[in-house]
C-alpha cells in the first residue's frame, strides 16, 4: 500500500479523477464530499471496493480522523462560476475555515498537505501568459472575488503553515481543464457548448468570442498532480495547457465533433470575465517533467461521447 490520502472534493469531477488514479496507484483513499456540488454517482464504480471509504462532510467543520494520514489533499469547492455565485459564503468558508481545519488535520497527523487552487487568482490578466510569480489582477469586492479571493487566501495561509510549522504542502494553480464526468449543468464554457450542440440549441457565446482560455483534458491534470507529490516544492505551480484557443474557435470545433447544426449567438460579457487566460508552464516542465499530452479534439471527443451516454441514460 502506497499510503492513505484524505481527499477532499472526491465526488467531484477531478476529484473522482484524482480517485481513479490514487486507487490505481495502489493508496488507500479517504474520499470526502458534501456533494454540494459534486456526486457520489461519479465514484460509483468504486462503491465498495476496498481501497475507498466514502466520507459525507463539509469540511467547513472540523473532520476527526482516527487513522494515520500520509496526504491531506484539498480539492473541496465549487469552481465554476454559476456554482460559487450560486454558493458565494460557503465557497468563501471551505476555501479559508475549510483550509485551515485541514492544515491542522495534517499538522496533528504529520501528513503531506495538497491544495487544488486556480488560475482565477490571476484574476483579468494584465500579464500574458501568466507565471506563479504574477500577482494578478482581481477585484477584490467583485461577484467573482468569492472564488478568486478565497483561493488566494487558501494559498497564503498554506504558505503560511509552511514557514510557521515546516508543514510539507503542495500548491497547484488548475488552468481550464475538461473531460468526461462533468457536471453538465455546471455553467462552464466546454459543457454549455456541448450541451446546447447535442441538444441543438444554439451555442451561447458571451462576448465577441475573442476571449481566450487554454483547455486542458482530465488526464493530464492528474498526471500533473501526482507528479508533483513526489516532488518537494511547496510553492504554487501552473497546471494547464498553454494552447490558446478563442472561445468562438472552441464554438466551432464542438459544431464540428458533434455535427450540430446549432448556430453561435453572442450575449453580453459578464463582469470581470477575463479576457485572457493562458499559463506559462516552465515551473511544471522544469519541476514535474510535465506537459499536456492530450490535443484537443481527442479529448473534446472523448467528452462529448460521455455527455452523450449520459445524456441518453438520463
Amino acid at each position: 500500500m502506497a499510503g492513505t490520502v484524505l481527499l477532499t472534493g472526491a465526488a467531484g469531477f477531478v476529484g473522482s479523477h484524482l480517485t481513479d488514479r490514487l486507487v490505481r496507484d495502489g493508496y488507500r483513499v479517504l474520499a470526502v464530499d458534501n456533494c454540494s456540488t459534486g456526486s457520489w454517482d461519479n465514484l460509483a464504480h468504486l462503491q465498495g471496493h476496498p481501497q475507498v471509504k466514502q466520507i459525507e462532510h463539509d469540511v467547513i467543520t472540523p473532520l476527526e480522523v482516527n487513522e494515520p494520514l500520509d496526504w491531506v489533499m484539498h480539492f473541496a469547492s465549487p469552481a465554476s462560476p454559476p456554482k460559487y455565485l450560486a454558493l458565494p459564503v460557503a465557497t468563501l468558508r471551505v476555501n479559508s475555515e475549510g483550509t485551515y481545519h485541514l492544515l491542522e488535520l495534517a499538522r496533528r497527523q504529520g501528513a503531506q498537505f495538497f491544495l487544488a487552487s486556480t488560475s482565477e487568482v490571476y484574476g483579468d490578466p494584465l500579464e500574458h501568459p501568466q507565471r506563479e510569480d504574477y500577482w494578478g489582477h482581481v477585484n477584490c469586492t467583485g461577484p467573482r472575488s468569492v472564488y478568486d479571493e478565497a483561493k488566494r487566501y487558501a494559498e497564503a495561509i498554506t504558505l503560511a503553515f509552511h514557514r510557521q510549522y515546516g508543514l510539507s504542502v503542495r500548491i497547484i494553480r488548475i488552468f481550464n481543464t475538461y473531460g468526461s464526468r462533468m457536471d453538465i449543468h455546471d455553467g462552464r464554457v466546454v459543457t454549455n457548448f456541448i450541451r446546447q450542440a447535442l441538444r441543438g440549441e444554439p451555442l451561447t457565446v458571451y462576448g465577441d468570442g475573442r476571449q481566450t482560455r487554454s483547455f486542458q483534458y482530465i488526464d493530464d491534470l492528474v498526471e500533473g498532480i501526482v507528479r508533483l507529490m513526489q516532488v518537494n516544492y511547496p510553492y504554487p505551480v501552473n497546471l494547464g495547457n498553454p494552447q490558446e484557443l478563442t472561445v468562438l474557435a472552441l464554438a466551432q470545433v464542438i459544431q464540428e465533433l458533434t455535427g450540430t447544426a446549432s448556430a453561435i449567438i453572442f450575449h453580453p460579457l459578464p463582469q470581470d470575465d477575463p479576457k485572457q487566460r493562458q499559463p506559462d508552464i516552465t515551473l511544471a516542465r522544469t519541476k514535474l517533467h510535465w506537459s499536456p499530452q492530450v490535443d484537443l479534439r481527442t479529448g473534446l471527443a472523448q467528452t462529448i461521447a460521455d455527455v452523450r451516454r449520459r445524456c441518453l441514460s438520463s
